[in-house]
């Protein structure tokens, strides 16, 4: 006979949905293990039924415009995007990577040239300074917020140095101020990595709106998803905004005219389109997360063993992810997906150990909070729509599992 876990593996219960308006009571945190339910990561079909028939709408909208490339529809999202993020440009392009690079470009970073960042991120942010030609250098983060070390920046400097890329990791935004203190010495471009922070604030200014510009990431899964891949670049400098709009449209301000080599990098009309109607909702999903969040916080900080996400007072955390920190992460990551849990780890490996990053020369124990922080992440599933139910059941397998 199979052992009773395995037979419960199965079993399935139909799972619930919200308007994602944050209304999420927290049940009473129960010792007895609920009845078996499959509790996903990421559930994109509760978030997106409420509004299929708007985006269908709009879809529509945008095939009867041939709008495909660009075009209006980008250009109306850019200004809702600069309106929401509290800036003077928005420029969609076609991913955060995208966006990334291109900023970079645009300050005219390249060959010889370094650029600050933290070792514990999707390896996007580096793979992006690394094809400006420049190289990435990093500094270790703080072990509450998983964020740069603002107290590590200046020791990195050298006369190379052109930039820094704090990462707002998992909705949390880095220590802006003093960041900005010391890049403002040195006389450093700063740009906000936010591909997790879409609502996120810092001090009460928005992700987006504090560096020279920002890079966000669209990707379906993110806090703001794109039916596909997308980006935006966000700045107060018309200069910067200029040169990137032309670089993401090879080069040219007007057909034809090429003032500079860039690439293609339009954002689809498509994505525009669903972007500017998704915008509209994400104070409500950014309160459910919060609310989530919350409950998480509430029913796991009695568990003994659990290192649970914590919030700076200075900031407003939107919790893309929700990641709790545990000495046994790989066995428990296994048991949790058996009993119908989405776990998953935001980032096993930093970006220093990284076989493509072999060639900066970096070494095990060179970065040893990131490095130790990455091998106890065990990210739980977090999405607007998750029930009081659903948190329940999570919070009582982790009991389970950790007793």
């Amino acid at each position: 006979m199979k052992p009773a876990m395995m037979q419960t593996k199965k079993l399935r219960i139909e799972k619930h949905t919200s308007d994602g308006s944050g209304q999420l009571d927290c049940l009473p945190f129960s010792s007895a293990q609920d009845q078996p339910m499959n509790v996903p990561l990421l559930d994109l079909k509760a978030h997106h039924a409420p509004i299929k028939d708007e985006v269908l709408s709009k879809i529509s909208e945008v095939i009867d415009c041939n709008a495909f490339a660009g075009g209006p529809f980008v250009e109306s999202f850019e200004y809702a995007f600069a309106d929401y993020c509290k800036v003077e440009q928005a420029i969609g392009v076609g991913s955060g990577t995208e966006s990334l690079w291109l900023a970079l470009l645009a300050q005219g970073i390249g060959p010889g040239d370094e650029v600050i960042t933290a070792p514990n991120t999707y390896i996007a942010t580096a793979e992006a300074i690394n094809f400006t030609g420049a190289r990435p250098v990093f500094v270790d983060i703080l072990e509450d917020t998983y964020n740069l070390n603002p107290d590590l920046i200046e020791a990195a400097i050298t006369p190379k140095t052109k930039a820094i890329i704090p990462v707002h990791l998992f909705g949390q935004m880095a220590d802006m101020d003093p960041i900005l203190e010391i890049a403002e010495r040195h006389g450093l471009f700063v740009m906000e990595d936010s591909a997790q922070a879409v609502s996120a604030d810092y001090k009460g200014r928005r992700a987006g709106s504090i560096g020279h510009c920002a890079s966000f990431s669209f990707y379906p899964g993110k806090n703001l998803g794109a039916f596909g891949e997308a980006g935006a670049i966000t700045t107060n400098d018309a200069s910067l905004a200029q040169k990137i709009r032309s670089l993401r449209d090879h080069g040219q301000a007007k057909k034809y005219f090429h003032s500079r080599l860039g690439w293609n990098s339009r954002m689809d009309g498509i994505q525009g389109a669903v972007l500017e109607l998704k915008l509209k909702r994400i104070d409500g999903a950014t309160a459910g997360r919060r609310k989530a969040a919350s409950c998480y916080s509430e029913k796991l900080s009695a568990i003994e063993g659990i290192f649970l996400p914590s919030e700076n007072r200075s900031c407003k955390h939107v919790y893309h992810i929700y990641s709790i920190r545990v000495t046994n992460r790989d066995t428990l990551l296994e048991s949790l997906r058996e009993r119908g849990v989405g776990g998953s780890i935001h980032y096993p490996i930093p970006l220093h150990l990284q076989k493509a990053c072999q060639s900066l020369g970096y070494e095990k124990g060179d970065f040893p909070i990131a490095e130790k922080c990455a091998s106890e992440f065990l990210s739980l599933p977090m999405f607007p729509e998750l029930t009081e139910e659903q948190i329940s059941y999570v919070a009582n397998t982790l009991k389970e599992l950790i007793r």
